[in-house]
């Protein structure tokens, strides 16, 4: 109300007109207190003006005004006063006004608001990662099965190589071209299907590496040494060995194939050889006792097989030269034809003259002691030396020559079968008790009267 006096007093809600001439006067619709009871007034223009009065509600006034206020009509809206000039008759009397409106102002949005625009972007780049990584994921998956796919028809095209020979034999497998070129057995991928391929039939023999099984392939009988855990370095060093050099000999074991594979929820390391069912010269010598002939067949088959492991070949399919280390009548097989092939690498040492290596392996295993050379008992052997290691196979071969001989029918006489040594140390002799006999005593086996008058022994 206040600001409606002050309003009067400038003349803005005049009632009346206060122009000198009447000529000039609008008629205005008239709406304040200063009315007089008349719903019109004359002036110069017409106005209309909003009050927000103390009751916090806004009201509207009309009236006229003259030309000594004509800068009122000026201005914005206010939030308490807004005020309007018109210059038609009546031309206030439809008109309403508005107060301007101050935005509110804006509360501090709480806490939980802003979780999800500080949580939005995070779990976003999350999502990204996480997909990337699916697919990521999916690729890699494509690309292993593309190259199992590319595995399998790799191992296919070797097979059918061999079956172009006719049947699908494992001899046929050797002797193809399915081979490696270097005479030491099949491809690794070969080498693994054949591997998976094997039903183990019975176990022909145990010892301290494990054990041997006669397996099948395809209706074959094959050899299946399967190493024990804590013998690891033997079967690594053999699969080396015959996968590395040239070996194929009629008188060495014929390697097949060697793989890693899982029964029983173990881990077995197999060695897959050719079959021998006569077994070893040790059992072979316990069944059979043996003719000149035979006995003589036995022996200059395994120093031939001997012979062929001590040289090197030269050559691009050559081959370094080999030391056995641990030959005796249990590492040597009898075959159908009754020749012997030497047999368990895994103690072997390889040595080249092209470069003077010496390649002794890393098996801490040592070989029989009851095959132990004396400069081994005596701890006197030239480990820089690969000579030093043919020497201990020939001594080895010596007590081997001595158990045929044992066995061989001389006038009619033969002894039972009998390791070296039998007469001077237990079973299983301890390396002091071998080094006794050996180095302190120099004892040798002693050789049977009649084997030295029979003059075949001395041809």
């Amino acid at each position: 109300m206040d600001l409606l006096v002050l309003l009067l007093a400038l003349g803005l809600a005049d009632g009346g007109s206060t122009m000198s001439s009447p000529n000039s006067l609008l008629t205005c619709a008239c709406e304040n207190f200063n009315c007089k009871g008349s719903s019109t007034c004359q002036g110069s223009w017409c106005t209309v003006w909003l009050i927000k009065e103390a009751g916090g509600q806004p009201r509207e006034y009309r009236g006229c005004s003259n030309q000594h206020h004509q800068e009122t009509c000026l201005g914005l809206p206010t939030e308490a006063f807004a005020h309007h000039c018109c210059y038609q008759p009546l031309c206030n009397l439809n008109i309403t006004l508005k107060l301007a409106t101050t935005p509110a102002t804006p509360e501090e949005p709480h806490r939980t608001n802003q979780l999800p625009l500080i949580l939005g972007p995070g779990l976003a780049l999350l999502i990204l990662l996480g997909l990337g990584a699916l697919g990521l994921w999916h690729l890699s998956r494509r690309r292993e099965k593309q190259r199992a796919l590319n595995s399998d028809l790799g191992e296919s095209s070797l097979i059918l190589k061999a079956s172009e020979l006719g049947d699908s034999t494992l001899w046929d497998l050797l002797d193809s071209d399915c081979t490696t070129g270097s005479g030491s057995g099949l491809p690794f991928l070969v080498q693994r299907t054949v591997a998976r391929q094997i039903a183990l039939v019975e176990c022909v023999g145990k010892g301290r590496y494990g054990e041997v099984w006669r397996g099948l392939w395809h209706g074959e009988n094959v050899a299946v040494k399967i190493f024990s855990s804590r013998d690891e370095q033997s079967w690594f060093r053999e699969t080396e060995i015959y996968n590395t050099v040239l070996l194929r000999h009629d008188n060495v074991l014929g390697f097949i194939a060697s793989d890693m594979t899982s029964r029983n929820s173990s881990t077995q390391l197999w060695l897959i050889t050719h079959y021998h069912e006569h077994g070893s010269l040790y059992d072979f010598l316990q069944r059979q006792p043996l003719d000149r002939g035979l006995a003589l067949r036995l022996a200059h088959s395994i120093a031939c097989g001997l012979a062929h492991l001590h040289v090197e070949i030269f050559g691009t399919q050559g081959k370094p030269a080999i030391a056995h280390r641990d030959l005796k009548s249990r590492n040597v097989l009898v075959k159908s034809n009754l020749q012997c092939c030497i047999a368990d690498l895994g103690l072997a040492v390889m040595h080249s003259q092209g470069s003077d290596s010496l390649d002794i392996g890393n098996n801490p295993r040592v070989g029989t002691k009851r095959y132990m050379a004396p400069e081994v008992l005596d701890e006197q052997l030239r480990t820089d030396c690969f000579e030093s290691y043919k020497w201990t196979d020939i001594w080895a071969f010596g007590l081997v020559l001595w158990e045929i001989a044992r066995r061989t029918i001389v006038n009619g006489i033969v002894e039972d079968y009998r390791p070296p040594f039998f007469d001077m140390v237990p079973n299983d002799p301890s390396f002091e008790e071998m080094k006794k006999v050996v180095c302190v005593d120099q004892q040798t086996p002693n050789i049977p009267n009649r084997l030295a008058a029979d003059p075949v022994w001395h041809k």
